[in-house]
């Protein structure tokens, strides 16, 4: 009878990866010199974005447990055997697959890397109570060390690289951006525009990166009442003359996500909708001018709460005012110490990515009814900010169809 391994190397093809081995080697460098700091021999990583960020690799759950094991000496990617040997081919460094016939096999293939016995550290914003306790029943740590908040505070800071690639996904957004404008017209379908800006950017980034995996790019585009949410979904919702409209493009290239966000109106805007989007483009130009070297997130933040209260439009302010860009999406991932509210402290340093992104909601029933968002993506930069942005706002350009 055949023996069944509990975990083993697949390894074939060509690794390809987003970027070249020394970002890689700068990332685990720096992870090294934290695990040093704070005494542990092993990190074990179970999120989609310290995954990808320390070893381009993005995983696919489907309800199985995925990993990162980084010691002062190795990284090991902790794949299951349904992706065969995909994530070595996109992963730096080395990779086990584990099997499924036994349960908790990943667990005997991270502690064939991480060892038993040893001061350890893990995500805790991640690992579930139930995996908690079976890292501590096959690791016996001596210690156990939350490094999620030292992790991203080493994310939130761009390399070179980094900010091309976010450039780049700028550019893309931009593209959708526009494919969605020329869709506009009184009696088609949100989803109808939402797949058109869609496929022009998978399109754009097949054509920039011939090499890269593709999936996840995706819009979200609402329309009258539908806007009054941020992340509201698409709907089969006919588009009426005079409807305020919310468009927003989303490509995501090797676990890179950016994002264009802007509001517009089918053919005509009435004098209250263009009176409260004006005062949010305001804000919006307000806030991006605010983004510079020495900010806080909180002073911001105050800065752009008074310029509404001054409106007397800040009670329909919804969420915070921009947040930071790397490896993250809508299902996995947050650099929740970038971003702009009254309760984040953060000092903005050159390197750091941020969005502007203000956003009011009228309730229906009031002149101007519907939400309103402008979103442009940062760089801080020394001396202020470059913005990536490149599709135009407010109501001199995106009155359409």
């Amino acid at each position: 009878m055949t023996e069944r391994p509990q975990f083993f190397r697949f390894h074939q093809g060509a690794e390809v990866l987003p970027f070249a081995p020394e970002e890689y080697e700068a990332r685990l460098a720096g992870l090294r010199q934290m695990m040093d700091r704070v005494g542990v021999a092993a990190v074990v990583m179970t999120s989609m974005h310290n995954i990808a960020y320390y070893s381009g690799f993005l995983y696919c759950a489907f309800g199985r447990p995925y990993g990162l094991v980084v010691t002062a000496t190795d990284n090991v990617t902790i794949s299951a055997g349904i992706d065969a040997a995909q994530p070595w081919r996109r992963c730096y460094g080395d990779n086990i697959t584990y099997t499924d016939w036994e349960r908790n096999n990943f667990w005997r293939a991270v502690r064939s890397v991480a060892g038993i016995g040893k001061p350890i550290g893990y995500e805790a914003d991640h690992l579930s109570v139930t995996q908690s306790g079976t890292l501590r029943h096959y690791l016996h740590p001596t210690n156990l060390m939350d490094i999620s908040e030292e992790t991203m505070r080493q994310r939130m800071n761009k390399s070179a690289a980094e900010l091309d690639l976010i450039r780049a996904g700028a550019a893309v957004a931009d593209v959708g951006g526009y494919a969605i404008r020329d869709a506009i017209k009184p009696g088609v379908r949100e989803i109808d525009v939402a797949m058109a800006g869609r496929d022009a950017m998978e399109l754009e980034i097949a054509k920039r990166f011939p090499d890269a995996e593709y999936r996840d790019t995706w819009v979200w585009f609402q329309s009258g009442i539908n806007t009054d949410g941020a992340h509201n979904p698409v709907t089969s919702r006919v588009l009426e003359r005079g409807d305020i409209l919310s468009l927003n493009t989303f490509p995501m290239i090797s676990g890179y996500y950016t994002a264009l966000e802007r509001t517009l109106f089918v053919g005509e805007v009435d004098d209250a909708s263009r009176k409260v989007w004006e005062a949010n483009v305001a804000a919006h130009e307000y806030g991006m001018s605010l983004l510079k070297p020495g900010a806080t997130c909180a002073e911001v933040t105050e800065k752009i709460n008074a310029f509404f209260t001054e409106r007397d439009l800040l009670q329909y302010r919804t969420f915070g005012y921009g947040h930071s860009f790397g490896v993250l999406s809508h299902y996995y991932g947050r650099e929740a110490g970038l971003e702009l509210r009254e309760d984040v402290d953060t000092m903005l340093e050159p390197g750091m990515v941020i969005s502007m992104e203000p956003m009011l909601t009228i309730p229906e029933g009031q002149l101007g009814a519907g939400g309103y968002r402008e979103h442009d993506i940062l760089f801080i930069t020394e001396d202020g900010n470059e913005n990536v942005t490149g599709f135009p706002y407010g109501p001199e350009h995106n009155v359409v169809g």
